[in-house]
Protein backbone atom coordinates (compact mmCIF):
# COMPACT_ATOMS: atom_id res chain seq x y z
CA UNK A 1 0.00 0.00 0.00
CA UNK A 2 1.28 3.45 -0.85
CA UNK A 3 1.77 5.74 2.10
CA UNK A 4 0.89 9.43 1.94
CA UNK A 5 3.91 11.67 1.48
CA UNK A 6 2.30 14.44 3.56
CA UNK A 7 0.12 14.18 6.62
CA UNK A 8 -3.29 15.86 6.66
CA UNK A 9 -1.93 18.70 8.76
CA UNK A 10 1.05 19.17 6.44
CA UNK A 11 -1.18 19.23 3.36
CA UNK A 12 -3.39 21.94 4.81
CA UNK A 13 -0.46 24.00 6.03
CA UNK A 14 1.14 23.81 2.57
CA UNK A 15 -2.12 24.95 0.97
CA UNK A 16 -2.17 28.00 3.26
CA UNK A 17 1.40 28.92 2.40
CA UNK A 18 0.87 28.48 -1.34
CA UNK A 19 -2.31 30.54 -1.52
CA UNK A 20 -0.66 33.31 0.52
CA UNK A 21 2.38 33.30 -1.76
CA UNK A 22 0.46 33.16 -5.05
CA UNK A 23 -1.95 35.91 -4.05
CA UNK A 24 1.05 38.14 -3.33
CA UNK A 25 2.48 37.59 -6.82
CA UNK A 26 -0.71 37.14 -8.83
CA UNK A 27 0.32 40.08 -11.03
CA UNK A 28 3.05 37.81 -12.40
CA UNK A 29 1.04 34.62 -12.82
CA UNK A 30 -1.92 36.48 -14.34
CA UNK A 31 0.10 38.58 -16.80
CA UNK A 32 0.07 37.89 -20.54
CA UNK A 33 3.56 38.25 -21.98
CA UNK A 34 2.14 39.58 -25.26
CA UNK A 35 1.10 42.65 -23.26
CA UNK A 36 4.68 43.35 -22.11
CA UNK A 37 4.76 46.66 -23.98
CA UNK A 38 1.09 47.63 -24.02
CA UNK A 39 0.77 47.18 -20.24
CA UNK A 40 4.35 48.19 -19.42
CA UNK A 41 4.86 44.98 -17.46
CA UNK A 42 8.50 45.67 -16.67
CA UNK A 43 7.53 48.63 -14.51
CA UNK A 44 5.32 46.36 -12.39
CA UNK A 45 8.42 44.60 -11.02
CA UNK A 46 9.87 45.94 -7.76
CA UNK A 47 12.33 48.75 -8.45
CA UNK A 48 15.10 46.86 -6.65
CA UNK A 49 14.66 43.86 -8.98
CA UNK A 50 14.91 45.67 -12.27
CA UNK A 51 18.64 46.64 -12.28
CA UNK A 52 19.88 43.11 -11.45
CA UNK A 53 17.56 41.33 -13.91
CA UNK A 54 17.72 43.53 -16.99
CA UNK A 55 21.19 42.44 -18.18
CA UNK A 56 21.13 38.72 -17.36
CA UNK A 57 22.21 36.30 -20.06
CA UNK A 58 19.83 33.51 -21.00
CA UNK A 59 21.94 30.80 -19.28
CA UNK A 60 22.03 32.97 -16.16
CA UNK A 61 18.23 33.21 -16.20
CA UNK A 62 18.07 29.41 -16.29
CA UNK A 63 20.63 28.86 -13.54
CA UNK A 64 19.82 31.72 -11.18
CA UNK A 65 16.03 31.71 -11.45
CA UNK A 66 14.45 28.55 -12.84
CA UNK A 67 16.70 25.62 -11.96
CA UNK A 68 16.12 24.61 -8.36
CA UNK A 69 18.86 21.97 -8.53
CA UNK A 70 21.61 24.26 -9.79
CA UNK A 71 24.20 24.47 -7.03
CA UNK A 72 26.83 26.96 -8.16
CA UNK A 73 25.00 30.29 -8.28
CA UNK A 74 27.42 33.05 -9.13
CA UNK A 75 25.49 36.27 -9.17
CA UNK A 76 26.76 39.01 -11.50
CA UNK A 77 25.63 41.53 -8.88
CA UNK A 78 24.13 41.66 -5.41
CA UNK A 79 20.50 40.58 -5.55
CA UNK A 80 17.91 42.14 -3.22
CA UNK A 81 16.68 39.86 -0.45
CA UNK A 82 13.10 40.11 -1.70
CA UNK A 83 14.09 38.60 -5.06
CA UNK A 84 16.14 35.86 -3.41
CA UNK A 85 13.20 35.09 -1.12
CA UNK A 86 10.79 35.01 -4.07
CA UNK A 87 12.92 32.50 -5.94
CA UNK A 88 13.61 30.32 -2.90
CA UNK A 89 9.96 30.28 -1.81
CA UNK A 90 8.71 29.33 -5.27
CA UNK A 91 11.08 26.37 -5.42
CA UNK A 92 10.34 25.31 -1.85
CA UNK A 93 6.53 25.31 -2.23
CA UNK A 94 6.41 23.32 -5.47
CA UNK A 95 6.31 19.53 -5.41
CA UNK A 96 9.65 18.16 -6.74
CA UNK A 97 9.13 17.20 -10.37
CA UNK A 98 11.87 14.57 -10.41
CA UNK A 99 13.89 12.65 -7.87
CA UNK A 100 17.19 13.11 -9.69
CA UNK A 101 18.46 15.15 -12.60
CA UNK A 102 18.26 13.13 -15.82
CA UNK A 103 18.08 14.83 -19.20
CA UNK A 104 16.51 11.86 -20.98
CA UNK A 105 15.35 8.43 -19.83
CA UNK A 106 17.94 5.68 -20.24
CA UNK A 107 15.53 3.71 -22.38
CA UNK A 108 16.05 6.22 -25.23
CA UNK A 109 19.86 6.44 -25.08
CA UNK A 110 20.45 4.01 -27.95
CA UNK A 111 17.50 5.15 -30.06
CA UNK A 112 15.72 8.43 -29.33
CA UNK A 113 12.51 7.22 -31.00
CA UNK A 114 12.22 3.73 -29.55
CA UNK A 115 12.09 2.70 -25.91
CA UNK A 116 14.48 -0.16 -25.24
CA UNK A 117 12.24 -1.28 -22.36
CA UNK A 118 9.02 -1.59 -24.35
CA UNK A 119 8.28 -4.48 -26.67
CA UNK A 120 8.22 -3.52 -30.34
CA UNK A 121 4.56 -4.48 -30.78
CA UNK A 122 3.62 -1.71 -28.33
CA UNK A 123 5.78 0.92 -30.05
CA UNK A 124 3.90 0.93 -33.35
CA UNK A 125 2.01 4.22 -33.90
CA UNK A 126 3.39 5.46 -30.55
CA UNK A 127 5.69 8.47 -30.13
CA UNK A 128 8.60 8.29 -27.64
CA UNK A 129 6.80 10.43 -25.07
CA UNK A 130 3.80 8.10 -25.06
CA UNK A 131 6.03 5.00 -25.06
CA UNK A 132 7.65 6.25 -21.87
CA UNK A 133 4.29 7.06 -20.28
CA UNK A 134 2.39 3.87 -21.07
CA UNK A 135 5.24 1.69 -19.85
CA UNK A 136 5.64 3.49 -16.54
CA UNK A 137 1.93 3.99 -15.84
CA UNK A 138 0.95 0.51 -17.01
CA UNK A 139 3.35 -1.15 -14.56
CA UNK A 140 2.09 1.11 -11.76
CA UNK A 141 -1.54 0.21 -12.52
CA UNK A 142 -0.58 -3.47 -12.55
CA UNK A 143 0.96 -3.05 -9.10
CA UNK A 144 -2.17 -1.34 -7.79
CA UNK A 145 -4.35 -4.11 -9.19
CA UNK A 146 -2.27 -6.65 -7.28
CA UNK A 147 -2.52 -4.65 -4.06
CA UNK A 148 -6.30 -4.25 -4.38
CA UNK A 149 -6.79 -7.78 -5.73
CA UNK A 150 -8.46 -6.39 -8.85
CA UNK A 151 -7.84 -7.70 -12.34
CA UNK A 152 -10.03 -5.13 -14.07
CA UNK A 153 -9.12 -1.62 -15.15
CA UNK A 154 -11.15 1.22 -16.63
CA UNK A 155 -9.05 3.57 -18.77
CA UNK A 156 -10.90 6.87 -19.21
CA UNK A 157 -9.99 9.28 -22.00
CA UNK A 158 -8.14 6.42 -23.68
CA UNK A 159 -7.60 8.08 -27.06
CA UNK A 160 -6.09 5.65 -29.57
CA UNK A 161 -5.76 3.00 -26.87
CA UNK A 162 -1.97 2.81 -26.51
CA UNK A 163 -2.07 2.47 -22.72
CA UNK A 164 -5.07 0.18 -22.96
CA UNK A 165 -3.28 -2.25 -25.29
CA UNK A 166 -0.19 -2.38 -23.13
CA UNK A 167 -2.18 -3.08 -19.97
CA UNK A 168 -4.31 -5.71 -21.71
CA UNK A 169 -1.96 -7.58 -24.04
CA UNK A 170 1.28 -6.80 -22.20
CA UNK A 171 0.30 -6.98 -18.55
CA UNK A 172 -2.63 -9.38 -18.65
CA UNK A 173 -5.27 -7.02 -17.26
CA UNK A 174 -8.91 -6.92 -18.31
CA UNK A 175 -9.40 -3.39 -19.60
CA UNK A 176 -12.41 -1.32 -20.59
CA UNK A 177 -11.43 1.89 -22.37
CA UNK A 178 -13.74 4.93 -22.63
CA UNK A 179 -13.13 7.66 -25.18
CA UNK A 180 -15.48 10.42 -26.30
CA UNK A 181 -14.16 10.70 -29.85
CA UNK A 182 -15.68 7.97 -32.03
CA UNK A 183 -12.88 8.33 -34.57
CA UNK A 184 -10.26 7.61 -31.93
CA UNK A 185 -12.24 4.61 -30.71
CA UNK A 186 -12.29 3.23 -34.25
CA UNK A 187 -8.55 3.77 -34.56
CA UNK A 188 -7.97 2.02 -31.23
CA UNK A 189 -9.94 -1.01 -32.37
CA UNK A 190 -8.05 -1.08 -35.66
CA UNK A 191 -4.69 -0.91 -33.86
CA UNK A 192 -5.82 -3.76 -31.60
CA UNK A 193 -6.41 -5.87 -34.67
CA UNK A 194 -3.00 -5.00 -36.09
CA UNK A 195 -1.32 -6.01 -32.83
CA UNK A 196 -3.15 -9.33 -32.78
CA UNK A 197 -2.13 -9.99 -36.38
CA UNK A 198 1.49 -9.23 -35.49
CA UNK A 199 1.31 -11.72 -32.63
CA UNK A 200 -0.12 -14.36 -34.93
CA UNK A 201 2.69 -13.84 -37.45
CA UNK A 202 5.38 -14.04 -34.81
CA UNK A 203 3.87 -17.20 -33.35
CA UNK A 204 4.74 -15.97 -29.89
CA UNK A 205 2.31 -18.15 -27.99
CA UNK A 206 4.51 -19.07 -25.06
CA UNK A 207 2.51 -17.65 -22.18
CA UNK A 208 0.81 -20.35 -20.12
CA UNK A 209 -2.48 -18.43 -20.03
CA UNK A 210 -4.31 -15.78 -22.03
CA UNK A 211 -6.18 -12.66 -21.12
CA UNK A 212 -9.00 -10.71 -22.70
CA UNK A 213 -8.61 -8.16 -25.45
CA UNK A 214 -9.53 -4.63 -24.43
CA UNK A 215 -13.03 -3.34 -24.91
CA UNK A 216 -13.40 0.19 -26.31
CA UNK A 217 -16.45 2.25 -25.39
CA UNK A 218 -17.31 5.45 -27.24
CA UNK A 219 -18.98 7.84 -24.85
CA UNK A 220 -18.66 10.78 -22.51
CA UNK A 221 -18.00 10.61 -18.80
CA UNK A 222 -20.57 12.93 -17.30
CA UNK A 223 -19.39 15.16 -14.43
CA UNK A 224 -23.04 15.74 -13.51
CA UNK A 225 -24.01 12.06 -13.46
CA UNK A 226 -24.00 9.72 -10.49
CA UNK A 227 -21.56 6.88 -10.07
CA UNK A 228 -24.44 4.51 -10.76
CA UNK A 229 -24.76 6.07 -14.21
CA UNK A 230 -21.03 5.73 -14.65
CA UNK A 231 -21.29 1.99 -13.97
CA UNK A 232 -24.10 1.71 -16.50
CA UNK A 233 -21.81 3.30 -19.06
CA UNK A 234 -19.28 0.53 -18.44
CA UNK A 235 -21.76 -2.18 -19.34
CA UNK A 236 -20.24 -3.79 -22.42
CA UNK A 237 -22.95 -6.09 -23.72
CA UNK A 238 -21.94 -5.66 -27.38
CA UNK A 239 -18.27 -6.54 -26.97
CA UNK A 240 -16.99 -9.44 -28.93
CA UNK A 241 -17.90 -8.16 -32.39
CA UNK A 242 -14.98 -6.98 -34.47
CA UNK A 243 -14.91 -3.57 -36.06
CA UNK A 244 -15.68 0.03 -35.30
CA UNK A 245 -18.43 1.00 -32.88
CA UNK A 246 -21.73 2.26 -34.12
CA UNK A 247 -22.08 5.81 -32.89
CA UNK A 248 -24.78 6.45 -30.35
CA UNK A 249 -25.34 9.40 -28.08
CA UNK A 250 -23.53 12.61 -29.07
CA UNK A 251 -22.79 13.26 -32.70
CA UNK A 252 -19.25 13.05 -34.07
CA UNK A 253 -19.27 16.79 -34.69
CA UNK A 254 -20.12 17.47 -31.07
CA UNK A 255 -17.49 15.05 -29.82
CA UNK A 256 -14.85 16.70 -31.97
CA UNK A 257 -15.09 19.80 -29.82
CA UNK A 258 -15.29 17.90 -26.54
CA UNK A 259 -13.17 14.81 -26.23
CA UNK A 260 -13.85 14.78 -22.50
CA UNK A 261 -17.28 16.34 -22.35
CA UNK A 262 -20.16 14.72 -20.45
CA UNK A 263 -22.64 12.09 -21.62
CA UNK A 264 -23.69 8.67 -20.44
CA UNK A 265 -24.42 7.19 -23.83
CA UNK A 266 -21.87 4.86 -25.34
CA UNK A 267 -21.13 2.12 -27.83
CA UNK A 268 -18.51 -0.57 -27.77
CA UNK A 269 -15.99 -2.20 -30.08
CA UNK A 270 -13.55 -5.02 -29.57
CA UNK A 271 -11.00 -6.41 -32.01
CA UNK A 272 -11.10 -10.15 -31.39
CA UNK A 273 -9.95 -12.31 -34.35
CA UNK A 274 -10.41 -16.03 -33.83
CA UNK A 275 -7.64 -18.21 -32.46
CA UNK A 276 -5.42 -15.46 -31.07
CA UNK A 277 -3.33 -15.41 -27.93
CA UNK A 278 -1.19 -12.88 -26.07
CA UNK A 279 2.52 -12.32 -26.53
CA UNK A 280 5.52 -12.11 -24.28
CA UNK A 281 6.56 -8.90 -26.07
CA UNK A 282 5.71 -6.73 -23.11
CA UNK A 283 7.54 -4.44 -20.71
CA UNK A 284 10.92 -6.08 -20.19
CA UNK A 285 11.46 -4.36 -16.87
CA UNK A 286 8.47 -6.10 -15.33
CA UNK A 287 8.62 -9.37 -17.26
CA UNK A 288 10.02 -11.46 -14.43
CA UNK A 289 7.82 -10.03 -11.70
CA UNK A 290 4.51 -10.60 -13.47
CA UNK A 291 2.46 -13.77 -13.05
CA UNK A 292 -0.40 -14.18 -15.46
CA UNK A 293 -3.46 -15.41 -13.59
CA UNK A 294 -6.32 -14.86 -16.00
CA UNK A 295 -8.03 -17.92 -17.45
CA UNK A 296 -8.20 -18.89 -21.12
CA UNK A 297 -11.35 -17.78 -22.87
CA UNK A 298 -12.71 -17.95 -26.39
CA UNK A 299 -12.67 -14.72 -28.35
CA UNK A 300 -16.13 -13.29 -28.71
CA UNK A 301 -17.00 -14.06 -25.14
CA UNK A 302 -13.76 -13.38 -23.28
CA UNK A 303 -14.31 -9.63 -23.06
CA UNK A 304 -16.07 -9.44 -19.73
CA UNK A 305 -17.81 -6.23 -18.74
CA UNK A 306 -16.70 -4.42 -15.64
CA UNK A 307 -20.30 -4.55 -14.56
CA UNK A 308 -22.47 -7.13 -16.32
CA UNK A 309 -25.75 -5.81 -15.02
CA UNK A 310 -26.23 -2.54 -13.19
CA UNK A 311 -29.61 -1.81 -11.72
CA UNK A 312 -30.84 1.54 -10.48
CA UNK A 313 -29.17 0.60 -7.19
CA UNK A 314 -25.84 -0.55 -8.56
CA UNK A 315 -24.40 -1.04 -5.10
CA UNK A 316 -26.85 -3.93 -4.56
CA UNK A 317 -25.97 -5.67 -7.80
CA UNK A 318 -24.05 -8.92 -7.16
CA UNK A 319 -22.63 -8.79 -10.69
CA UNK A 320 -20.84 -5.50 -10.17
CA UNK A 321 -17.10 -6.15 -9.96
CA UNK A 322 -14.39 -4.06 -8.37
CA UNK A 323 -11.92 -2.30 -10.62
CA UNK A 324 -9.15 0.28 -10.80
CA UNK A 325 -9.64 3.63 -12.55
CA UNK A 326 -6.89 5.24 -14.59
CA UNK A 327 -6.69 8.34 -16.73
CA UNK A 328 -3.52 9.29 -18.61
CA UNK A 329 -3.59 13.08 -19.09
CA UNK A 330 -7.34 13.30 -18.62
CA UNK A 331 -8.23 16.79 -19.75
CA UNK A 332 -9.76 19.52 -17.56
CA UNK A 333 -12.67 18.43 -15.41
CA UNK A 334 -12.39 14.82 -16.51
CA UNK A 335 -9.67 14.19 -13.93
CA UNK A 336 -11.76 15.65 -11.11
CA UNK A 337 -14.80 13.68 -12.24
CA UNK A 338 -12.83 10.44 -11.99
CA UNK A 339 -11.70 11.34 -8.48
CA UNK A 340 -15.29 11.97 -7.42
CA UNK A 341 -16.40 8.63 -8.87
CA UNK A 342 -13.49 6.96 -7.06
CA UNK A 343 -14.62 8.46 -3.75
CA UNK A 344 -18.33 7.72 -4.17
CA UNK A 345 -18.41 4.41 -6.04
CA UNK A 346 -17.80 1.39 -3.78
CA UNK A 347 -16.60 -0.70 -6.73
CA UNK A 348 -13.65 1.58 -7.59
CA UNK A 349 -10.81 0.26 -5.43
CA UNK A 350 -7.93 2.34 -6.72
CA UNK A 351 -7.10 5.22 -9.04
CA UNK A 352 -4.11 6.61 -10.91
CA UNK A 353 -4.81 10.11 -12.19
CA UNK A 354 -2.47 11.99 -14.53
CA UNK A 355 -4.01 15.39 -15.22
CA UNK A 356 -3.48 18.00 -17.91
CA UNK A 357 -5.08 21.16 -19.35
CA UNK A 358 -5.59 22.91 -16.02
CA UNK A 359 -6.93 25.97 -17.84
CA UNK A 360 -9.97 23.91 -18.88
CA UNK A 361 -10.93 23.19 -15.28
CA UNK A 362 -14.16 24.90 -14.27
CA UNK A 363 -14.02 27.33 -11.34
CA UNK A 364 -16.56 29.58 -9.66
CA UNK A 365 -14.82 32.57 -11.21
CA UNK A 366 -14.61 30.91 -14.66
CA UNK A 367 -17.53 28.45 -14.74
CA UNK A 368 -17.66 28.42 -18.52
CA UNK A 369 -14.41 27.37 -20.24
CA UNK A 370 -13.90 28.49 -23.85
CA UNK A 371 -16.46 26.95 -26.21
CA UNK A 372 -18.97 26.04 -23.51
CA UNK A 373 -22.47 27.45 -23.05
CA UNK A 374 -24.83 27.30 -20.10
CA UNK A 375 -28.08 25.42 -19.93
CA UNK A 376 -29.38 22.09 -21.26
CA UNK A 377 -27.83 20.71 -24.44
CA UNK A 378 -30.06 21.10 -27.50
CA UNK A 379 -30.00 18.03 -29.76
CA UNK A 380 -27.84 19.79 -32.35
CA UNK A 381 -25.62 21.76 -29.99
CA UNK A 382 -21.83 21.47 -29.99
CA UNK A 383 -21.62 22.54 -26.36
CA UNK A 384 -21.84 21.04 -22.90
CA UNK A 385 -23.73 22.20 -19.81
CA UNK A 386 -22.15 23.64 -16.71
CA UNK A 387 -21.00 21.05 -14.16
CA UNK A 388 -22.86 20.66 -10.88
CA UNK A 389 -19.49 20.78 -9.07
CA UNK A 390 -16.47 22.81 -10.14
CA UNK A 391 -13.13 21.28 -11.01
CA UNK A 392 -11.24 23.65 -8.69
CA UNK A 393 -11.24 23.80 -5.79
CA UNK A 394 -12.47 20.32 -4.96
CA UNK A 395 -11.70 20.41 -1.24
CA UNK A 396 -13.61 22.34 1.37
CA UNK A 397 -10.33 23.38 2.96
CA UNK A 398 -8.87 25.12 -0.09
CA UNK A 399 -12.26 26.60 -0.94
CA UNK A 400 -12.22 28.37 2.41
CA UNK A 401 -8.75 29.88 2.09
CA UNK A 402 -8.38 33.57 1.23
CA UNK A 403 -6.57 34.01 -2.05
CA UNK A 404 -7.29 30.51 -3.34
CA UNK A 405 -8.78 31.51 -6.76
CA UNK A 406 -6.57 30.76 -9.76
CA UNK A 407 -7.11 32.71 -12.95
CA UNK A 408 -7.35 31.10 -16.36
CA UNK A 409 -3.91 32.52 -17.21
CA UNK A 410 -2.32 31.13 -14.04
CA UNK A 411 -3.72 27.66 -14.75
CA UNK A 412 -2.70 27.86 -18.39
CA UNK A 413 0.82 28.81 -17.34
CA UNK A 414 0.96 25.75 -15.08
CA UNK A 415 0.82 23.60 -18.21
CA UNK A 416 4.06 24.97 -19.64
CA UNK A 417 7.10 22.71 -19.88
CA UNK A 418 9.56 24.45 -17.57
CA UNK A 419 12.33 21.90 -18.22
CA UNK A 420 12.12 22.53 -21.95
CA UNK A 421 12.24 26.28 -21.36
CA UNK A 422 15.36 25.91 -19.21
CA UNK A 423 16.97 23.95 -22.02
CA UNK A 424 16.19 26.71 -24.52
CA UNK A 425 17.68 29.31 -22.21
CA UNK A 426 20.89 27.37 -21.74
CA UNK A 427 21.18 26.84 -25.48
CA UNK A 428 20.60 30.56 -26.09
CA UNK A 429 17.87 29.48 -28.50
CA UNK A 430 16.63 31.91 -31.13
CA UNK A 431 13.14 30.59 -30.42
CA UNK A 432 13.07 32.90 -27.40
CA UNK A 433 12.87 35.83 -29.79
CA UNK A 434 9.22 35.06 -30.51
CA UNK A 435 8.17 36.34 -27.06
CA UNK A 436 9.39 39.81 -27.95
CA UNK A 437 8.05 39.62 -31.51
CA UNK A 438 4.51 38.81 -30.38
CA UNK A 439 4.57 41.53 -27.70
CA UNK A 440 5.76 44.06 -30.28
CA UNK A 441 3.06 43.04 -32.72
CA UNK A 442 0.43 43.42 -30.01
CA UNK A 443 1.59 47.01 -29.50
CA UNK A 444 1.33 47.85 -33.20
CA UNK A 445 -2.08 46.17 -33.49
CA UNK A 446 -3.50 48.20 -30.60
CA UNK A 447 -2.21 51.41 -32.13
CA UNK A 448 -4.67 50.83 -34.95
CA UNK A 449 -7.33 48.80 -33.14
CA UNK A 450 -7.33 49.53 -29.38
CA UNK A 451 -10.30 47.19 -29.00
CA UNK A 452 -8.42 44.23 -30.50
CA UNK A 453 -6.77 42.68 -27.45
CA UNK A 454 -4.85 39.39 -27.44
CA UNK A 455 -6.09 38.44 -30.89
CA UNK A 456 -5.37 34.84 -31.80
CA UNK A 457 -2.65 34.73 -34.44
CA UNK A 458 -1.63 31.09 -34.18
CA UNK A 459 1.89 29.91 -34.80
CA UNK A 460 3.85 31.58 -37.58
CA UNK A 461 6.22 29.01 -39.04
CA UNK A 462 9.89 29.65 -38.18
CA UNK A 463 9.00 33.06 -36.78
CA UNK A 464 12.32 33.33 -34.93
CA UNK A 465 14.19 33.25 -38.24
CA UNK A 466 12.24 36.13 -39.76
CA UNK A 467 12.95 39.85 -39.51
CA UNK A 468 10.28 41.47 -37.36
CA UNK A 469 8.84 43.39 -40.34
CA UNK A 470 8.16 40.11 -42.15
CA UNK A 471 6.74 38.52 -38.98
CA UNK A 472 4.44 41.53 -38.53
CA UNK A 473 3.26 41.35 -42.14
CA UNK A 474 2.18 37.73 -41.70
CA UNK A 475 0.58 38.39 -38.30
CA UNK A 476 -1.35 41.50 -39.29
CA UNK A 477 -3.15 39.67 -42.08
CA UNK A 478 -4.33 37.03 -39.63
CA UNK A 479 -6.16 39.61 -37.53
CA UNK A 480 -7.71 41.35 -40.53
CA UNK A 481 -5.33 44.30 -40.73
CA UNK A 482 -3.37 45.46 -43.81
CA UNK A 483 -0.12 43.54 -44.30
CA UNK A 484 1.72 46.73 -45.21
CA UNK A 485 0.61 48.67 -42.14
CA UNK A 486 3.33 51.32 -41.50
CA UNK A 487 5.65 50.41 -38.61
CA UNK A 488 7.59 53.01 -36.68
CA UNK A 489 11.20 51.91 -37.27
CA UNK A 490 12.62 53.76 -34.27
CA UNK A 491 9.99 52.36 -31.92
CA UNK A 492 10.56 48.92 -33.38
CA UNK A 493 14.29 49.05 -32.59
CA UNK A 494 13.62 50.33 -29.06
CA UNK A 495 11.36 47.37 -28.34
CA UNK A 496 13.77 44.86 -29.91
CA UNK A 497 16.45 46.09 -27.52
CA UNK A 498 14.26 44.94 -24.61
CA UNK A 499 14.15 41.31 -25.72
CA UNK A 500 16.05 40.11 -22.64
CA UNK A 501 13.62 41.91 -20.35
CA UNK A 502 10.71 40.17 -22.05
CA UNK A 503 12.34 36.78 -21.49
CA UNK A 504 13.17 37.64 -17.87
CA UNK A 505 9.58 38.61 -17.14
CA UNK A 506 8.25 35.46 -18.75
CA UNK A 507 10.75 33.42 -16.71
CA UNK A 508 9.50 34.99 -13.50
CA UNK A 509 5.97 33.89 -14.35
CA UNK A 510 7.30 30.44 -15.31
CA UNK A 511 8.85 30.17 -11.87
CA UNK A 512 5.33 30.29 -10.43
CA UNK A 513 3.93 27.65 -12.79
CA UNK A 514 4.98 24.60 -10.70
CA UNK A 515 3.56 26.28 -7.59
CA UNK A 516 0.18 26.73 -9.30
CA UNK A 517 0.22 23.10 -10.41
CA UNK A 518 1.10 22.04 -6.89
CA UNK A 519 -1.92 23.88 -5.48
CA UNK A 520 -4.28 22.27 -8.01
CA UNK A 521 -2.98 18.77 -7.23
CA UNK A 522 -2.73 19.43 -3.49
CA UNK A 523 -6.39 20.47 -3.51
CA UNK A 524 -7.23 17.04 -4.94
CA UNK A 525 -5.18 15.27 -2.30
CA UNK A 526 -6.95 17.22 0.44
CA UNK A 527 -10.32 16.39 -1.15
CA UNK A 528 -9.47 12.70 -0.97
CA UNK A 529 -8.30 13.08 2.61
CA UNK A 530 -11.54 14.84 3.53
CA UNK A 531 -13.32 11.76 2.20
CA UNK A 532 -11.24 9.34 4.22
CA UNK A 533 -8.73 8.30 1.56
CA UNK A 534 -4.98 8.84 1.76
CA UNK A 535 -3.13 9.53 -1.47
CA UNK A 536 0.34 10.03 -2.83
CA UNK A 537 1.61 12.23 -5.63
CA UNK A 538 4.39 10.53 -7.60
CA UNK A 539 6.61 12.21 -10.23
CA UNK A 540 6.34 9.09 -12.35
CA UNK A 541 7.49 10.35 -15.75
CA UNK A 542 10.69 12.09 -16.75
CA UNK A 543 9.63 15.76 -16.94
CA UNK A 544 12.06 16.42 -19.80
CA UNK A 545 9.96 14.07 -21.89
CA UNK A 546 6.55 14.41 -20.27
CA UNK A 547 5.90 17.86 -18.68
CA UNK A 548 2.73 16.74 -16.86
CA UNK A 549 4.59 14.02 -15.03
CA UNK A 550 2.72 13.67 -11.72
CA UNK A 551 0.41 10.75 -11.04
CA UNK A 552 -2.02 10.96 -8.14
CA UNK A 553 -2.38 7.51 -6.61
CA UNK A 554 -5.05 6.48 -4.13
CA UNK A 555 -6.28 3.11 -2.87
CA UNK A 556 -9.23 2.18 -0.69
CA UNK A 557 -8.77 -0.20 2.18
CA UNK A 558 -10.71 -3.46 2.06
Amino acid sequence: MFTPSLSSEQQRDLAIRITTFLSQYSHLSDAYIIEFFTEDLWSTLPCSWQPVLKDLSYPQIADLLLDATHGDRRYPSVWPLSLLAFRATAHALAFPRQTRVVSMPEEFVENHSQSSLLGHIFRKHVKPKKQHEIRKLGVLVKDICEQTECSRVVDVGSGQGHLTRFMSFGLGLSVTAIEADHNLVSMASRFDGQLLQALEKEKQKKLPTSQSSPCHVAGWVNPNASWEDFLKQLKTSNCGSEGSPKPSGPSKKRLKHQRHAPDIQGSEACACPDNTSPSQSFDRTSQQQQSQTSSSENCGSHVQPVCEDVSDKAEDSPQAEDFVLTGLHACGDLSTTLLRHFVKCPHVRGITSVACCYMKITTRENPVPPGVVEGPIPPTSNHQPLPAEFGYPMSSWVRGLPGHPLSYKAREGACHAIEDYVRRLREDSQLLRTHCYRAMLEAFIRNVRPDLRRAGIQTIKKAHLLPFAEYARLGLVRVGLPAMLPLDAERMETMLDQQVRVVVYFSLSMLLAPVVETLVLLDRMIYLQENGVDSQLIPLFNPNLSPRNFVLVALKSQ
